[in-house]
């Protein structure tokens, strides 16, 4: 039966441009880890193709990234018969390392690159297009490149194919247009692994006290191009050589005494600036800031007589140039505090370096008091593996608990959202039973001293929410009886996304003027670098949100963080209230909520503009608050 998707990739790894060097030759002799780290990932994407589990694809890639941040000349280690531990590299992968380094070659690769041609690793780069149907098109219309399939879909060939339709033609060929046009930006959790990966590389390295992450991943945009990071030392030359030499680097695009730069393999660009000790503040502040919020303080500085660099204050004379010899007078810091206050500033926290009022506000005595993940008392919206989650019910509420919450929202679909296994009332009904032992079980053991000890005084309870539909029509996926019934009500927008403006923004109304629903999650809808925003009449819905009391929501995962920081800043403006979740499937992404407080930051948020900061009888207070609210 023809379909209107594409099916989705095993994997999100990233894939190159072009296809990895062939580095098998009649002799191993000149290997490094990086081409050890290329034929690894080569693997990853073959298998890809060749539809393989999920799993044995990833790890095929993560061993490629273990391999080349490893600190260990791998080749010489696995001639010598010395061969480390390796992390994510078990003695499948251990004995294809040894097969390559001694002989040159890798039956198991040749074999792999016999059945799929390296052109149509490229080809799974298209978004949207997954591995099964990449080799329905091989085997059945013989498309080896993009530029082959380019030629079928507009020919109407892939319609031919059993289970795809003229809708998948179009799909492919905007699929193939967004690849050509596609941004090369980071999400920030992925940016984030690349931080981590390249300090931990470079931390223990002699002279090194400290690895610390600048530029825009420190003020933390919501994508980021390249890496900055800054290091102090007292031998910069160790490390400058230890950084260009990484196998993880595929390319040194520069390299200096105090300042490198290079392209990682399958990655972003890195630049590595070296601070001597004591002197890291006008670093931190020169690396960390944005352009004109940078301009506005060398502006500041010299109009005291300064030059502002990363190297510190230098004098100036009248004529404003640098003073030199025995005039020469240069001011260092070890902290940016430090560093702002010789400006008569008092520190101004990162995520607000961007000429957007803070230095007006720092003047002032007024920057804000910004939130902190330590502020946030629950996470109001959660799923569990009675929808779309990963987990089950109390493995996601135990947790909950360790992270020290007071409580948990569980807001699984609802009905109307078949894709995501959407609950009809009586899974509802099944679903509160099960919610009711567990807060049961959590109140005994709370009595009896037995609860984890991150518990907080308060205790823990599991709040029974839903994530409501707002259907096509403008209709609530539940009726007003059932929706009383839930602690918490979340709605959002997942279907007919194309509508106009005034459907778009009368359905998004209709969720905030209901009684019953309390947060509106992931208002714009939008996915970072995929799919833009719903178009809504943004003004209209701050104005109903403020009215009612309606929560907006900060929506943590790195691939929305939706209220982006400037709608955020202007709903609070407006008189809303927000709240900042993860949008968990699983325990592991509970963590994303962190990401959500860093744009709540960015977007001036302190704690009293959130309702999850609020103890959990407030929070219930509040929601049950809707009505009047509304009546009033």
């Amino acid at each position: 039966m023809p379909t209107d998707t594409l099916d989705e990739p095993f994997s999100d790894a990233a894939h190159d441009d072009e296809p990895p060097a062939d580095v098998l030759a009649d002799e191993a002799a000149d290997l490094t880890n990086g081409d050890l780290a290329r034929v690894f990932h080569e693997i990853g994407d073959i298998l890809e193709v060749k539809g393989e589990l999920a799993f044995k694809t990833i790890a095929y890639h993560r061993a490629a990234d273990a391999i080349g941040r490893s600190p260990i000349d791998l080749v010489v280690a696995f001639r010598n018969g010395t061969a480390p531990k390796i992390p994510g590299v078990g003695q499948a992968i251990s004995d294809k390392i040894t097969e390559l380094v001694t002989t040159g070659r890798m039956a198991y690769l040749e074999r792999l690159r016999e059945e799929v041609p390296a052109s149509l690793v490229e080809i799974l780069q298209i978004p949207g297009l997954g591995p099964k149907t990449v080799k329905q098109l091989h085997d059945e219309l013989g498309v080896l490149t993009l530029g082959d399939l380019e030629v079928a879909a507009r020919a109407g060939r892939v319609r031919s194919i059993r289970g795809l339709s003229e809708r998948t033609e179009q799909l492919i060929l905007e699929g193939i247009e967004r690849l050509l046009t596609r941004p090369t930006r980071l999400l920030l959790h992925r940016a984030e692994e690349h931080i981590l990966a390249l300090s931990a590389s470079l931390a223990a390295i002699p002279g090194v006290s400290s690895i610390e992450p600048a530029g825009s991943f420190r003020r933390k945009k919501e994508t980021i191009g390249d890496l900055d990071l800054l290091a102090e030392t007292t031998d910069p030359a160790v490390l400058m050589d230890r950084f260009t030499g990484l196998g993880i680097v595929d390319a040194v695009i520069g390299r200096g005494g105090h300042k490198s730069a290079v392209r990682l393999l399958r990655g972003p660009q890195v630049d590595l600036m070296v601070m001597p000790p004591g002197t890291a503040g006008t670093y931190r502040i020169h690396f960390t800031g944005g352009k004109e919020h940078n301009v506005r303080l060398r502006a500041r500085a010299r109009d005291r007589g300064w030059s502002l660099s990363e190297y510190g204050f230098q004098r100036i004379g009248d004529d404003g140039e640098v003073l030199t010899g025995d005039d020469a007078e240069l001011r260092t810091f070890a902290s940016e505090a430090d560093a702002y206050g010789f400006l008569d500033l008092p520190f101004i926290e990162p995520e607000l370096r961007e000429d957007e009022g803070e230095i007006e506000a720092a003047l002032a005595g007024t920057l804000p008091v910004l939130i902190t993940q330590a502020d946030l008392r629950g996470d109001c919206h959660t799923h569990s593996e009675w929808s779309d989650g990963s987990q089950p019910i109390e493995v996601m509420a135990d947790a909950c608990r360790r992270r020290g919450y007071a409580y948990q929202v569980l807001t699984d679909h609802s009905q109307s959202l078949a894709i995501a296994g959407g609950l009809a009332a009586d899974r509802v009904e099944e679903e509160r039973a099960i919610i009711a032992e567990l807060n049961a079980r959590y109140a005994a053991e709370e009595a009896a001293g037995t609860a984890p000890p991150e518990t907080p005084k308060e205790g823990f309870r599991l709040l029974h929410g839903c994530e409501l539909e707002v259907r096509a029509d403008g209709v609530l996926d539940y009726d007003d009886d059932l929706l009383a019934r839930f602690d918490v009500v979340v709605a959002s927008v997942h279907v007919a996304r194309r509508q106009s403006r005034a459907d778009l923004t009368r359905r998004t109304l209709n969720a905030i003027n209901s009684p019953h629903v309390d947060i509106v999650a992931h208002p714009s809808g939008r996915m970072i670098q995929t799919r833009d925003d719903l178009d809504l009449d943004w003004e209209a819905v701050y104005d109903a949100a403020a009215r009612t009391g309606t929560a907006l929501e900060m929506n943590g995962s790195p691939h929305r963080l939706d209220l982006s920081a400037e709608r955020a800043r202007r709903a609070v403006a407006a008189g809303c209230v927000l709240t900042i979740d993860s949008d968990a499937h699983s325990t592991r992404e509970l963590d994303f909520i962190r990401w959500g407080v860093t744009q709540a930051r960015r977007a001036w948020v302190s704690s009293s503009n959130v309702v999850n900061t609020r103890s959990r009888a407030d929070l219930l207070a509040w929601a049950a608050g809707k009505p009047d609210r509304i009546a009033g």
